[in-house]
């Protein structure tokens, strides 16, 4: 059986990927970033289309069987003011426009947790629209938030997930393959050294070989699969100030482990007011990392320090905490259009979990 699919606001296509390694079809894909679009046909297919979904014609976009995508989540972050009127977030509704033009039998919906508080102007839940407007057009919704390291990903990433059946079926979410733990039914979470220790220290070069191992984690050998060399694993470029603030946060440590002599007047700050658990964190070797946010480059933004040298991690290193495999290469002039793909993607072994369930009910 073949499994027509599109995919919406697709980015670099992470939740494509995982999909596509279930044997679904993606016929047409949709961004409106270019490096994202570039990335896509250079590691996906040239079915991707650079343009404003707010501006295409309804009638380009073929009939499937599946829908899948996630409106950029901004609108509704944890960290942002969660506006649901400006242009980002209605950006959701037009999901919505092209799932009543397509039809499927099933869509799958991905955005972050704060679209579960985000409201309208008139003091509505956003998700209660949402669900209203799902079932207007014929589909049951169920909905959870799902962990992506109960899914074997590297990486403590907590999302809203939907999933719609047209017709009166509901749909029952994946059952955890992980756990914090792990016990007789389930494997310990993936840590961040599973997933990075095989990879050699970055230097100037873009482009690496891989260092001779005689154990690889199950995790590593997965992303490594038939791959040759290594990509965009170039050290990070940080500033002196950045480097003494390195220097002095230790393994799970964060802001307020950093010597009040260090002139930043970011962290005093942060120390008196409070800051997010994660602000200039060092990542644990033992543990998942938090969220691969698009400003991975940065130490204030994200536990990104690495866990056993002296540096931030680099963009390959983001991509094996996301589960993007190695022969993934993005296509982009800049470093900041690759840690946008990066941050912004569905992690695809997530996506393959909830691509295997989704089968069951076609």
């Amino acid at each position: 059986m073949v499994i027509k699919t599109v995919s919406l606001f697709s980015g670099g296509g992470g939740l494509d990927l995982g999909f596509i390694s279930e044997g679904f079809d993606v016929v047409w894909a949709n961004d409106i970033d270019k490096d994202a679009a570039l990335s896509y046909a250079e590691n996906i297919g040239e079915h991707v289309n650079l343009n404003d979904i707010t501006e295409i014609d309804l009638n380009e976009i073929p009939k499937a069987d599946v829908l899948i995508g996630g409106p950029p989540c901004q609108s509704f972050s944890l960290v942002g003011k969660r506006n649901v009127e400006d242009e980002r977030g209605s950006l959701v509704w037009s999901y919505l426009s092209a799932l009543s033009h397509i039809k499927p039998q099933c869509f799958v919906f991905e955005n972050v947790l704060g679209l579960k508080s985000a409201k309208t102007k008139d003091g509505t839940l956003v998700i209660n629209d949402l669900l209203k407007a799902f079932k207007q057009e014929g589909y049951t919704v169920s909905w959870e938030v799902i962990n992506a390291a109960d899914y074997g990903v590297p990486q403590r990433r907590k999302r809203v997930i939907l999933v719609g059946l047209r017709g009166d079926k509901s749909f029952v979410f994946p059952e955890p393959t992980h756990s914090e733990e792990g016990d007789f039914f389930k494997k310990k979470w993936v840590s961040v050294e599973d997933a990075l220790s095989d990879l050699p220290s970055p230097n100037q070069l873009s482009t690496r070989e891989y260092e001779k191992e005689s154990i690889l984690t199950e995790y590593q050998t997965l992303m490594r699969a038939n791959n040759d060399v290594i990509t965009d694993h170039s050290m990070p470029n940080i500033s002196e100030l950045d480097r003494i603030i390195i220097d002095n946060v230790p393994v799970g440590g964060n802001y307020m482990d950093i010597p009040d002599w260090v002139p930043s007047k970011r962290i005093q700050t942060f120390k008196k007011t409070g800051g997010r658990t994660t602000c200039y964190g060092r990542l644990r070797p033992d543990k998942p990392s938090y969220t691969i946010n698009t400003h991975f480059n940065r130490p204030n933004v994200g536990c990104n320090i690495h866990y056993n040298e002296k540096r931030l991690i680099t963009i390959r290193e983001a991509m094996r905490l996301q589960s993007f495999p190695d022969n993934y290469k993005i296509v982009s002039t800049t470093k900041r259009g690759k840690h946008t793909i990066v941050g912004n993607a569905v992690p695809p072994l997530l996506a393959k979990a909830l691509a295997n369930q989704v089968k069951k009910y076609l």
